[in-house]
């Protein structure tokens, strides 16, 4: 069935496509349909990090539901967390559309969305009315229009707007999508970032009393050195985790021919090719960090398999986007059951 309906859906262009399917299981969602047609999952894995209980090990990447409009049919189909954004302080288009294109032949696609989102305080509103039974993390990012320098203060904007409504964070510097963002993962910006957002999540955690976890989302693209130096920068800064990895901007062993390649142009990519590079980055980074910090994996999870293999190198929970769009629900509710 699932086939058949994929079939469909990748005759519509891949944005048009992910709303068309989003707004359709709402509807299904508030008819009382859905939870008709999609069983409670048995036999799940609840794991507890950073003092926070997640009901199974597969969360949903950022990115998918930037504004948070879709959390209770999420929920429904299985999700154990989702994180919402990228957002930022200000609404922003993003980048010219076409700017999200599929790669069939590779299990893959490449975007450059390029933060687009309707701001923090309509996500704000958005979170008022969240499921309670899920757990959401808040993927916070920079406008366009901020310079690096400035940097630091988007981030903040959204953490203290968005405290008491999510229940973690993730620190995005890893986009390849917004110009000169990737700079923040240099030592000293990343430390100086680092210590703002701490700072400020622990005057917002009234001593301690309120528990709002701080992770670090950082690129595939790293050397093994970079890896080991940004993770004595997470030690450093008291950062409670690590979500690895952001997309690529790699293009190589793609089975896809050049010229669409070439025609794609920029843009970051997932799915199964970044599997490889997201998995080396990481088994470094889990021998550079203290055993006791948590990552979560992300990058070309495709399969069960591709689940068991990230908590084998060291995650503790993974998340999907692309393997979402390719393998639907079913795959939800297999990586929903790792133990």
């Amino acid at each position: 069935m699932f086939v058949f309906v994929r079939k469909i859906l990748f005759l519509m262009p891949p944005e048009r496509a992910h709303y068309f399917t989003m707004n359709l299981l709402q509807m299904l969602a508030n008819l009382g349909i859905l939870g008709l047609l999609i069983k409670p999952i048995k036999k799940q894995q609840n794991t507890t990090i950073c003092g926070i209980n997640f009901p199974n090990k597969v969360g949903l990447a950022a990115g998918f539901d930037k504004n948070a409009m879709y959390l209770d049919v999420l929920g429904k189909l299985g999700f154990g967390h989702v994180e919402v954004g990228t957002v930022t302080p200000l609404a922003q288009d993003g980048n010219p559309v076409p700017r999200l294109f599929r790669l069939p032949k590779d299990q893959a696609l490449i975007n450059r969305m390029g933060f687009n989102n309707m701001g923090v305080d309509a996500m704000v509103a958005k979170l008022k009315n969240r499921p309670k039974n899920l757990i959401v993390g808040g993927n916070i990012g920079k406008n366009k229009i901020t310079p690096n320098e400035n940097a630091a203060q988007d981030y903040l904007i959204c953490l203290e707007k968005l405290f008491d409504y999510v229940d973690y964070f993730t620190v995005n510097i890893s986009s390849p999508n917004t110009p000169g963002l990737r700079a923040l993962q240099d030592k000293e910006p990343l430390t100086a970032l680092l210590q703002q957002v701490i700072a400020k999540r622990d005057a917002l955690s009234l001593n301690g009393t309120i528990n709002r976890p701080v992770f670090l989302k950082i690129a595939p693209d790293l050397y093994p050195e970079q890896i080991k130096e940004i993770a004595e920068i997470i030690v450093l800064t008291k950062t409670d985790g690590v979500v690895i990895s952001n997309t690529t901007i790699d293009r190589s062993n793609l089975t896809t021919d050049n010229q669409t390649i070439e025609n794609i142009g920029a843009g970051g990519l997932s799915g199964a090719p970044v599997k490889t590079k997201s998995n080396d980055a990481l088994l470094h980074l889990r021998k550079a960090l203290p055993a006791h910090i948590p990552i979560i994996g992300v990058g070309g999870i495709m399969s069960k398999k591709d689940g068991e293999e990230k908590l084998l190198l060291g995650a503790s929970l993974i998340q999907i986007y692309t393997g979402f769009v390719y393998g639907g629900v079913e795959l939800i509710r297999k990586l929903a059951k790792l133990k």
